[in-house]
């Protein structure tokens, strides 16, 4: 339910008093005030109308759209004269190094019947070539904690039958700490399932898989995602022996899943490779006497790009984020300008190839422009321009993700910053780790957050028109969209310019991953 908060007006002393945790009175700042209304409709429906326009592509990761729009936020930061603070090439842009990678001869040989990749099944994994190899597969049932115990899986290959999203990255971590080599996984329920999931998907798979362009140790565990009909051939066993077993065993037969004889397969894994270079834009404002801590702001600039000749214009995912970092941006700069400049420095940071898997984020994260462990906190923004199809209390709303997570000041302070200022409905249904969706691993903060950095995510959830042609400016909600990024720099202000850095008081899962 939503969190009521009383506000009583005292007309003498023009103070507001909001029922916050510590039940203190809280002064609205007349100075915050002031450079919030900077941040008008008027401006981020320019900035939007040029970001999200057919001239520029569907920004898509690499292409020619993203180069001109990473070219208009930089410009942008150019003009509003903050630093660029990358050390190479013009100082805005921090050149992250990537390569695609598509299907190429990725087959399965099951006995005497060859499979080949994206037609029968589909694989995931880093694009590491392979010749033939011949790997044993154990059946672990439904890849659960459990199943794996009295098993012996390392140096072998298993197999899963699950159709839950949360519980397959359970299994693939759990693979990847018992040195399991390849994973096999069943998603579907049935053979028709899986076919449609095919059919429906096997463009996206086509399109190939873009990853970081770095020399490493290869540490993943690949995955197979085969049909039941495939699964019970290669176990030599009718799909629905399989499905029983699985149901026995968590009956309590333990010897269950044993029964099930591993059995060998060969497969061979295959990519066609290309490098490419994209950008995370950067503008750095210097703060005064704490200077060397650092709030991050991010929204990912990139988009999906056209497809069957249909141009993703991307309004809202995430021309919305963008331009509220670019207000922001500016909010700041004429506060400093008039001297009243943030006490700790901020990075406002444009981040590609969010879309190709919180990939700019990723490599910031690995290859920070200023170090981690003065970096305070990162608010990010994805999505923030329109109303989406759940029934909440109020479409006055922003759905707020992970600052309760590492920080309990930060959360204190949002919500405060919130019932000072916006008086949003906060809306925390994504903020559950465990969330179908999983929203709290699925945009750029996330790669603040596994570092132990504090984060909130600003998000409005998804819509009909997300990932379509038909996410456009003229579906923007512009007067909502400009209150969610007042509350941004409001919580930014606050954090900005606060006497104490916030108190890290709670740790990050240390198996908690994408």
């Amino acid at each position: 339910m939503k969190k009521i908060v009383t506000l009583c007006l005292l007309l003498v002393s023009g103070f507001i008093i909001a029922q916050a945790p510590e039940e203190k009175a809280v002064e609205k700042n007349p100075l915050a005030m002031k450079y919030a209304e900077t941040i008008t409709i008027e401006d981020m429906r320019d900035d939007l109308t040029i970001l999200a326009s057919d001239a520029l592509e569907g920004r898509e990761t690499g292409k020619r759209g993203q180069k001109m729009a990473a070219a208009y936020i930089k410009s942008h930061f150019e003009e509003l004269e903050l630093e660029g603070p990358v050390k190479t090439g013009n100082g805005y842009y921090q050149d992250v190094p990537l390569v695609t990678s598509k299907a190429g001869n990725t087959y399965l040989k099951i006995g005497r019947k060859k499979l080949i990749n994206l037609k029968e099944f589909w694989y995931s994994g880093n694009p590491i070539d392979s010749e033939e190899i011949t790997t044993e597969v154990v059946f672990v049932g439904d890849g659960t904690a459990q199943n794996f115990k009295n098993i012996d899986v390392k140096g072998k290959s298993i197999l899963a039958i699950n159709s839950d999203r949360g519980e397959r990255g359970k299994i693939i971590r759990a693979a990847i700490g018992q040195g399991v080599e390849k994973i096999f996984i069943v998603r579907a329920e049935n053979q028709s399932q899986h076919e449609d999931f095919m059919k429906r998907y096997s463009r996206y798979f086509t399109r190939g898989k873009m990853t970081i362009d770095k020399v490493e140790e290869d540490t993943s565990v690949g995955a197979f995602y085969i049909s039941p009909d495939t699964a019970g051939e290669l176990m030599n066993k009718p799909f629905e022996k399989l499905t029983q077993a699985i149901t026995d065993f968590n009956n309590g037969n333990k010897k269950a899943l044993k029964k099930i004889k591993t059995k060998k397969a060969i497969y061979k894994t295959n990519f066609i490779k290309e490098k490419l270079i994209s950008e995370n834009v950067l503008g750095f404002l210097e703060g005064s006497d704490l200077k060397d801590e650092i709030l991050v702001l991010t929204s990912h600039y990139d988009h999906i790009g056209i497809i069957n000749g249909e141009i993703n214009n991307g309004a809202d995912d995430d021309g919305s984020g963008t331009v509220a970092i670019m207000d922001i941006a500016e909010a700041f700069v004429q506060a400093k300008k008039e001297g009243n400049g943030p006490r700790r420095s901020i990075l406002f940071m444009a981040v590609t190839a969010e879309e190709k898997g919180l990939l700019g984020s990723e490599y910031y994260a690995d290859n920070p422009i200023f170090p981690l462990e003065n970096t305070v906190a990162d608010l990010n923004i994805d999505m923030i321009g329109r109303i989406d199809d759940r029934e909440l209390e109020s479409e006055n709303y922003v759905s707020l993700v992970g600052a309760d997570k590492l920080s309990s000041e930060l959360h204190e302070i949002s919500e405060r910053m919130n019932s000072t200022y916006t008086n949003l409905f906060l809306d925390y249904t994504y903020n559950d780790e465990n969330h179908p969706e999983r929203i709290y691993y699925r945009s750029d903060h996330w790669n603040f957050a596994k570092n132990g950095i504090p984060v909130i995510f600003y998000t409005t959830g998804s819509h009909p028109d997300y990932h379509k042609p038909t996410d456009t400016v003229d579906k923007i909600e512009f007067e909502l969209m400009t209150e969610r990024t007042k509350l941004v720099f409001y919580t930014a202000w606050e954090v900005a310019n606060r006497d104490g850095r916030l108190i890290v008081d709670k740790k990050m899962d240390p198996n908690a991953t994408r």
